[in-house]
C-alpha cells in the first residue's frame, strides 16, 4: 500500500495527539474577513511559540550553580575540539565539525566570550541570548550553527559527568535506549549501472532495513557550469530499487532542493507509486511557498529542515502544514537543545523528527543522544557509518549496528572515553 502523509502519521502512534492539541481556531473557528487558512495557521503559531518558550535542560538535578570558568578551541592539523571547564574543576569535551576549520573565528570572537561567567545551569537562556550578544544573528545558519554547537557539547558534558547522567537524560525522558538507522548514499554524478551496485554495496556492510537515496542531479562536487547528471536516471532508479530490495524494507528520497513544484511533484508521484516513506527536500528548503505547494499535490510526506537555522522558518512550515518531518541538525542548528525544541513543536500537531546527521568525528553519537529522548522520532535515522578520526572507549555500547539499530551510550555526559593522548595532542587556537 502506497504511503500516505495520514499513514505516515499513524505508524508513528502520533495522529492522535492533535485534535487534543490545537486551539479553537484551528478546529474550523473562523474570523469574520480571514481566510480560513490563514487564521489558522496564526492560531497554530501562537501556540508553538509557547511550546518554544519551556525550556529543555533538566536544572533541577544541579542545586549549586556551574560556573564556566574556561571555553577553549584546540587544535591538531585540521581538527578541533571544543574545552570547558567549570570554576569548581570540572571538564566537559567536544569533538567538532569539520566545518570548523573555515568557522572557528566565529567560535573565538563572537561566542566564547559570552559563555564565560555564567551558571551553565541557564543554558537554555544562554543559547537563546547568545543570538543578541553582538548582533549575532546576523551571521546566523551554518556559520553561527556548528560552533554554538560544539560549545553546547561540551557543557552538557560537562554537565553530565557532575550529575551522573547521559546527554540525553540532560534534556529529556530515554524514548529510544537503541536507535534503527537507515543506511545514507549519495553518488548523484554516477551512471544507473554503478550506482546501483554502489548502493547495494552500502547497505551489504550493514545490518539494516532502510535506504536512503539521492534523486535528482544537484552536483555540488563541481565547478562546471554545464555539469549534468544522466538523463533519466532518477525514473529508472526508483522503482529498480524498490523491485530489488523488495517490500520490506523502508526506501526513503533526497532531493537536496533540486527540483522545482512541478519536478518535485512529478517525482513525488513516482515515489508515491513505488511505496518510498517520504521525500526530503523536493525543493529548495528555504523556498517555503513552493514545499507547501509540493505538499499539497502529493500524499507522501515531506521532509525538510536539514539546513535550517530558525525556530520562526521550522514554526512556519509546521503551522502552514507544508511537511510532515522536521529535520534539524544538531550540529547546524545550534545544538541539542533546540533540536528538541523542534522535535516538540512537531509534536504538538502530531508530526515527526528525523534529524539530519553530520558525518565525520563523532556526529554519529551526538545524533543517537539527540533521537532517545525524541517521543516523535521517525522509525529510522541517519547513518553515514562509525568511521571517524576519534579514539575513545565507550563502556556501555559497543557503538556498533546490531540488527539495525545502534545502542545509545548510557554513560555520564556524551558516553564515551577520548584517549588523553589524543586530546594532549591538540593546542588552544588564539587569533
Amino acid at each position: 500500500m502506497t504511503t500516505t502523509r495520514r499513514t505516515f502519521l499513524s505508524t508513528a502512534g502520533l495522529a492522535g495527539l492533535t485534535p487534543a492539541l490545537l486551539p479553537a481556531a484551528v478546529n474550523g473557528a473562523g474570523g469574520p474577513g480571514k481566510d480560513t487558512r490563514l487564521q489558522e495557521a496564526e492560531a497554530r503559531q501562537a501556540m508553538l511559540s509557547g511550546i518554544l518558550d519551556q525550556p529543555v535542560l533538566k536544572r533541577e538535578l544541579f542545586k549549586s550553580p556551574v560556573i564556566i570558568e574556561s571555553v577553549e578551541l584546540l587544535q591538531w592539523e585540521n581538527h578541533y575540539l571544543c574545552r570547558v571547564r567549570s570554576t569548581d574543576g570540572a571538564e566537559g569535551i567536544s569533538v567538532a565539525h569539520a566545518g570548523l576549520e573555515t568557522l572557528y573565528p566565529i567560535f573565538l570572537q563572537n561566542l566564547r566570550r559570552f559563555f564565560l561567567g555564567k551558571d551553565a545551569r541557564d543554558l537554555d537562556l544562554i543559547l537563546e541570548r547568545v543570538f543578541v550578544y553582538g548582533f549575532n544573528f546576523r551571521y546566523s545558519g551554518i556559520a553561527l550553527g556548528l560552533p554554538l554547537a560544539t560549545i553546547e557539547f561540551a557543557i552538557l558534558d560537562l554537565l553530565g559527568r557532575i550529575a551522573g547522567r547521559s546527554l540525553g537524560e540532560l534534556i529529556g525522558e530515554i524514548h529510544h535506549p537503541e536507535v534503527a538507522v537507515y543506511v545514507a548514499t549519495e553518488w548523484r554524478e554516477r551512471p544507473l549501472e554503478e550506482t546501483v551496485e554502489l548502493i547495494k554495496r552500502a547497505v551489504a556492510q550493514y545490518d539494516a532495513r532502510a535506504l536512503k537515496i539521492k534523486v535528482g542531479y544537484l552536483m555540488f562536487m563541481t565547478t562546471d557550469l554545464h555539469a549534468r547528471g544522466p538523463v533519466g536516471k532518477t525514473e529508472r532508479l526508483i522503482p529498480m530499487l524498490r523491485e530489488h530490495f523488495g517490500s520490506d524494507m523502508a526506501l526513503y528520497a533526497d532531493a537536496n532542493g533540486y527540483y522545482d513544484v512541478d519536478g518535485a511533484i512529478r517525482v513525488g508521484r513516482l515515489l508515491e507509486e513505488n511505496n518510498y516513506a517520504y521525500f526530503e527536500e523536493p525543493v529548495m528548503y528555504d523556498d517555503f511557498e513552493a514545499i507547501r505547494k509540493v505538499a499539497d499535490a502529493l500524499d507522501i510526506p515531506i521532509a525538510n529542515g536539514e539546513q535550517d537555522h530558525s525556530f520562526v522558518n521550522f514554526r512556519w512550515l509546521l503551522a502552514n502544514n507544508a511537511i510532515e518531518i522536521v529535520q534539524p541538525d544538531s550540529y547546524y542548528f545550534g545544538g541539542l537543545i533546540r533540536s528538541v525544541k523542534v522535535g516538540r513543536m512537531a509534536a504538538a500537531f502530531g508530526k515527526s523528527i528525523v534529524p539530519h546527521m553530520s558525518g565525520g568525528g563523532l556526529g554519529f553519537l551526538y545524533n543517537v543522544h539527540l533521537v532517545s529522548v525524541l517521543p516523535n522520532a521517525g522509525a529510522h535515522h541517519e547513518f553515514k557509518g562509525l568511521q571517524t578520526h576519534v579514539p575513545f572507549e565507550c563502556q556501555t555500547s559497543p557503538l556498533k549496528v546490531v540488527n539495525g539499530r545502534i545502542k545509545v551510550p548510557t554513560g555520564p555526559g556524551s558516553g564515551v572515553e577520548i584517549d588523553p593522548e589524543f586530546i594532549q595532542r591538540h593546542r588552544p587556537v588564539t587569533l
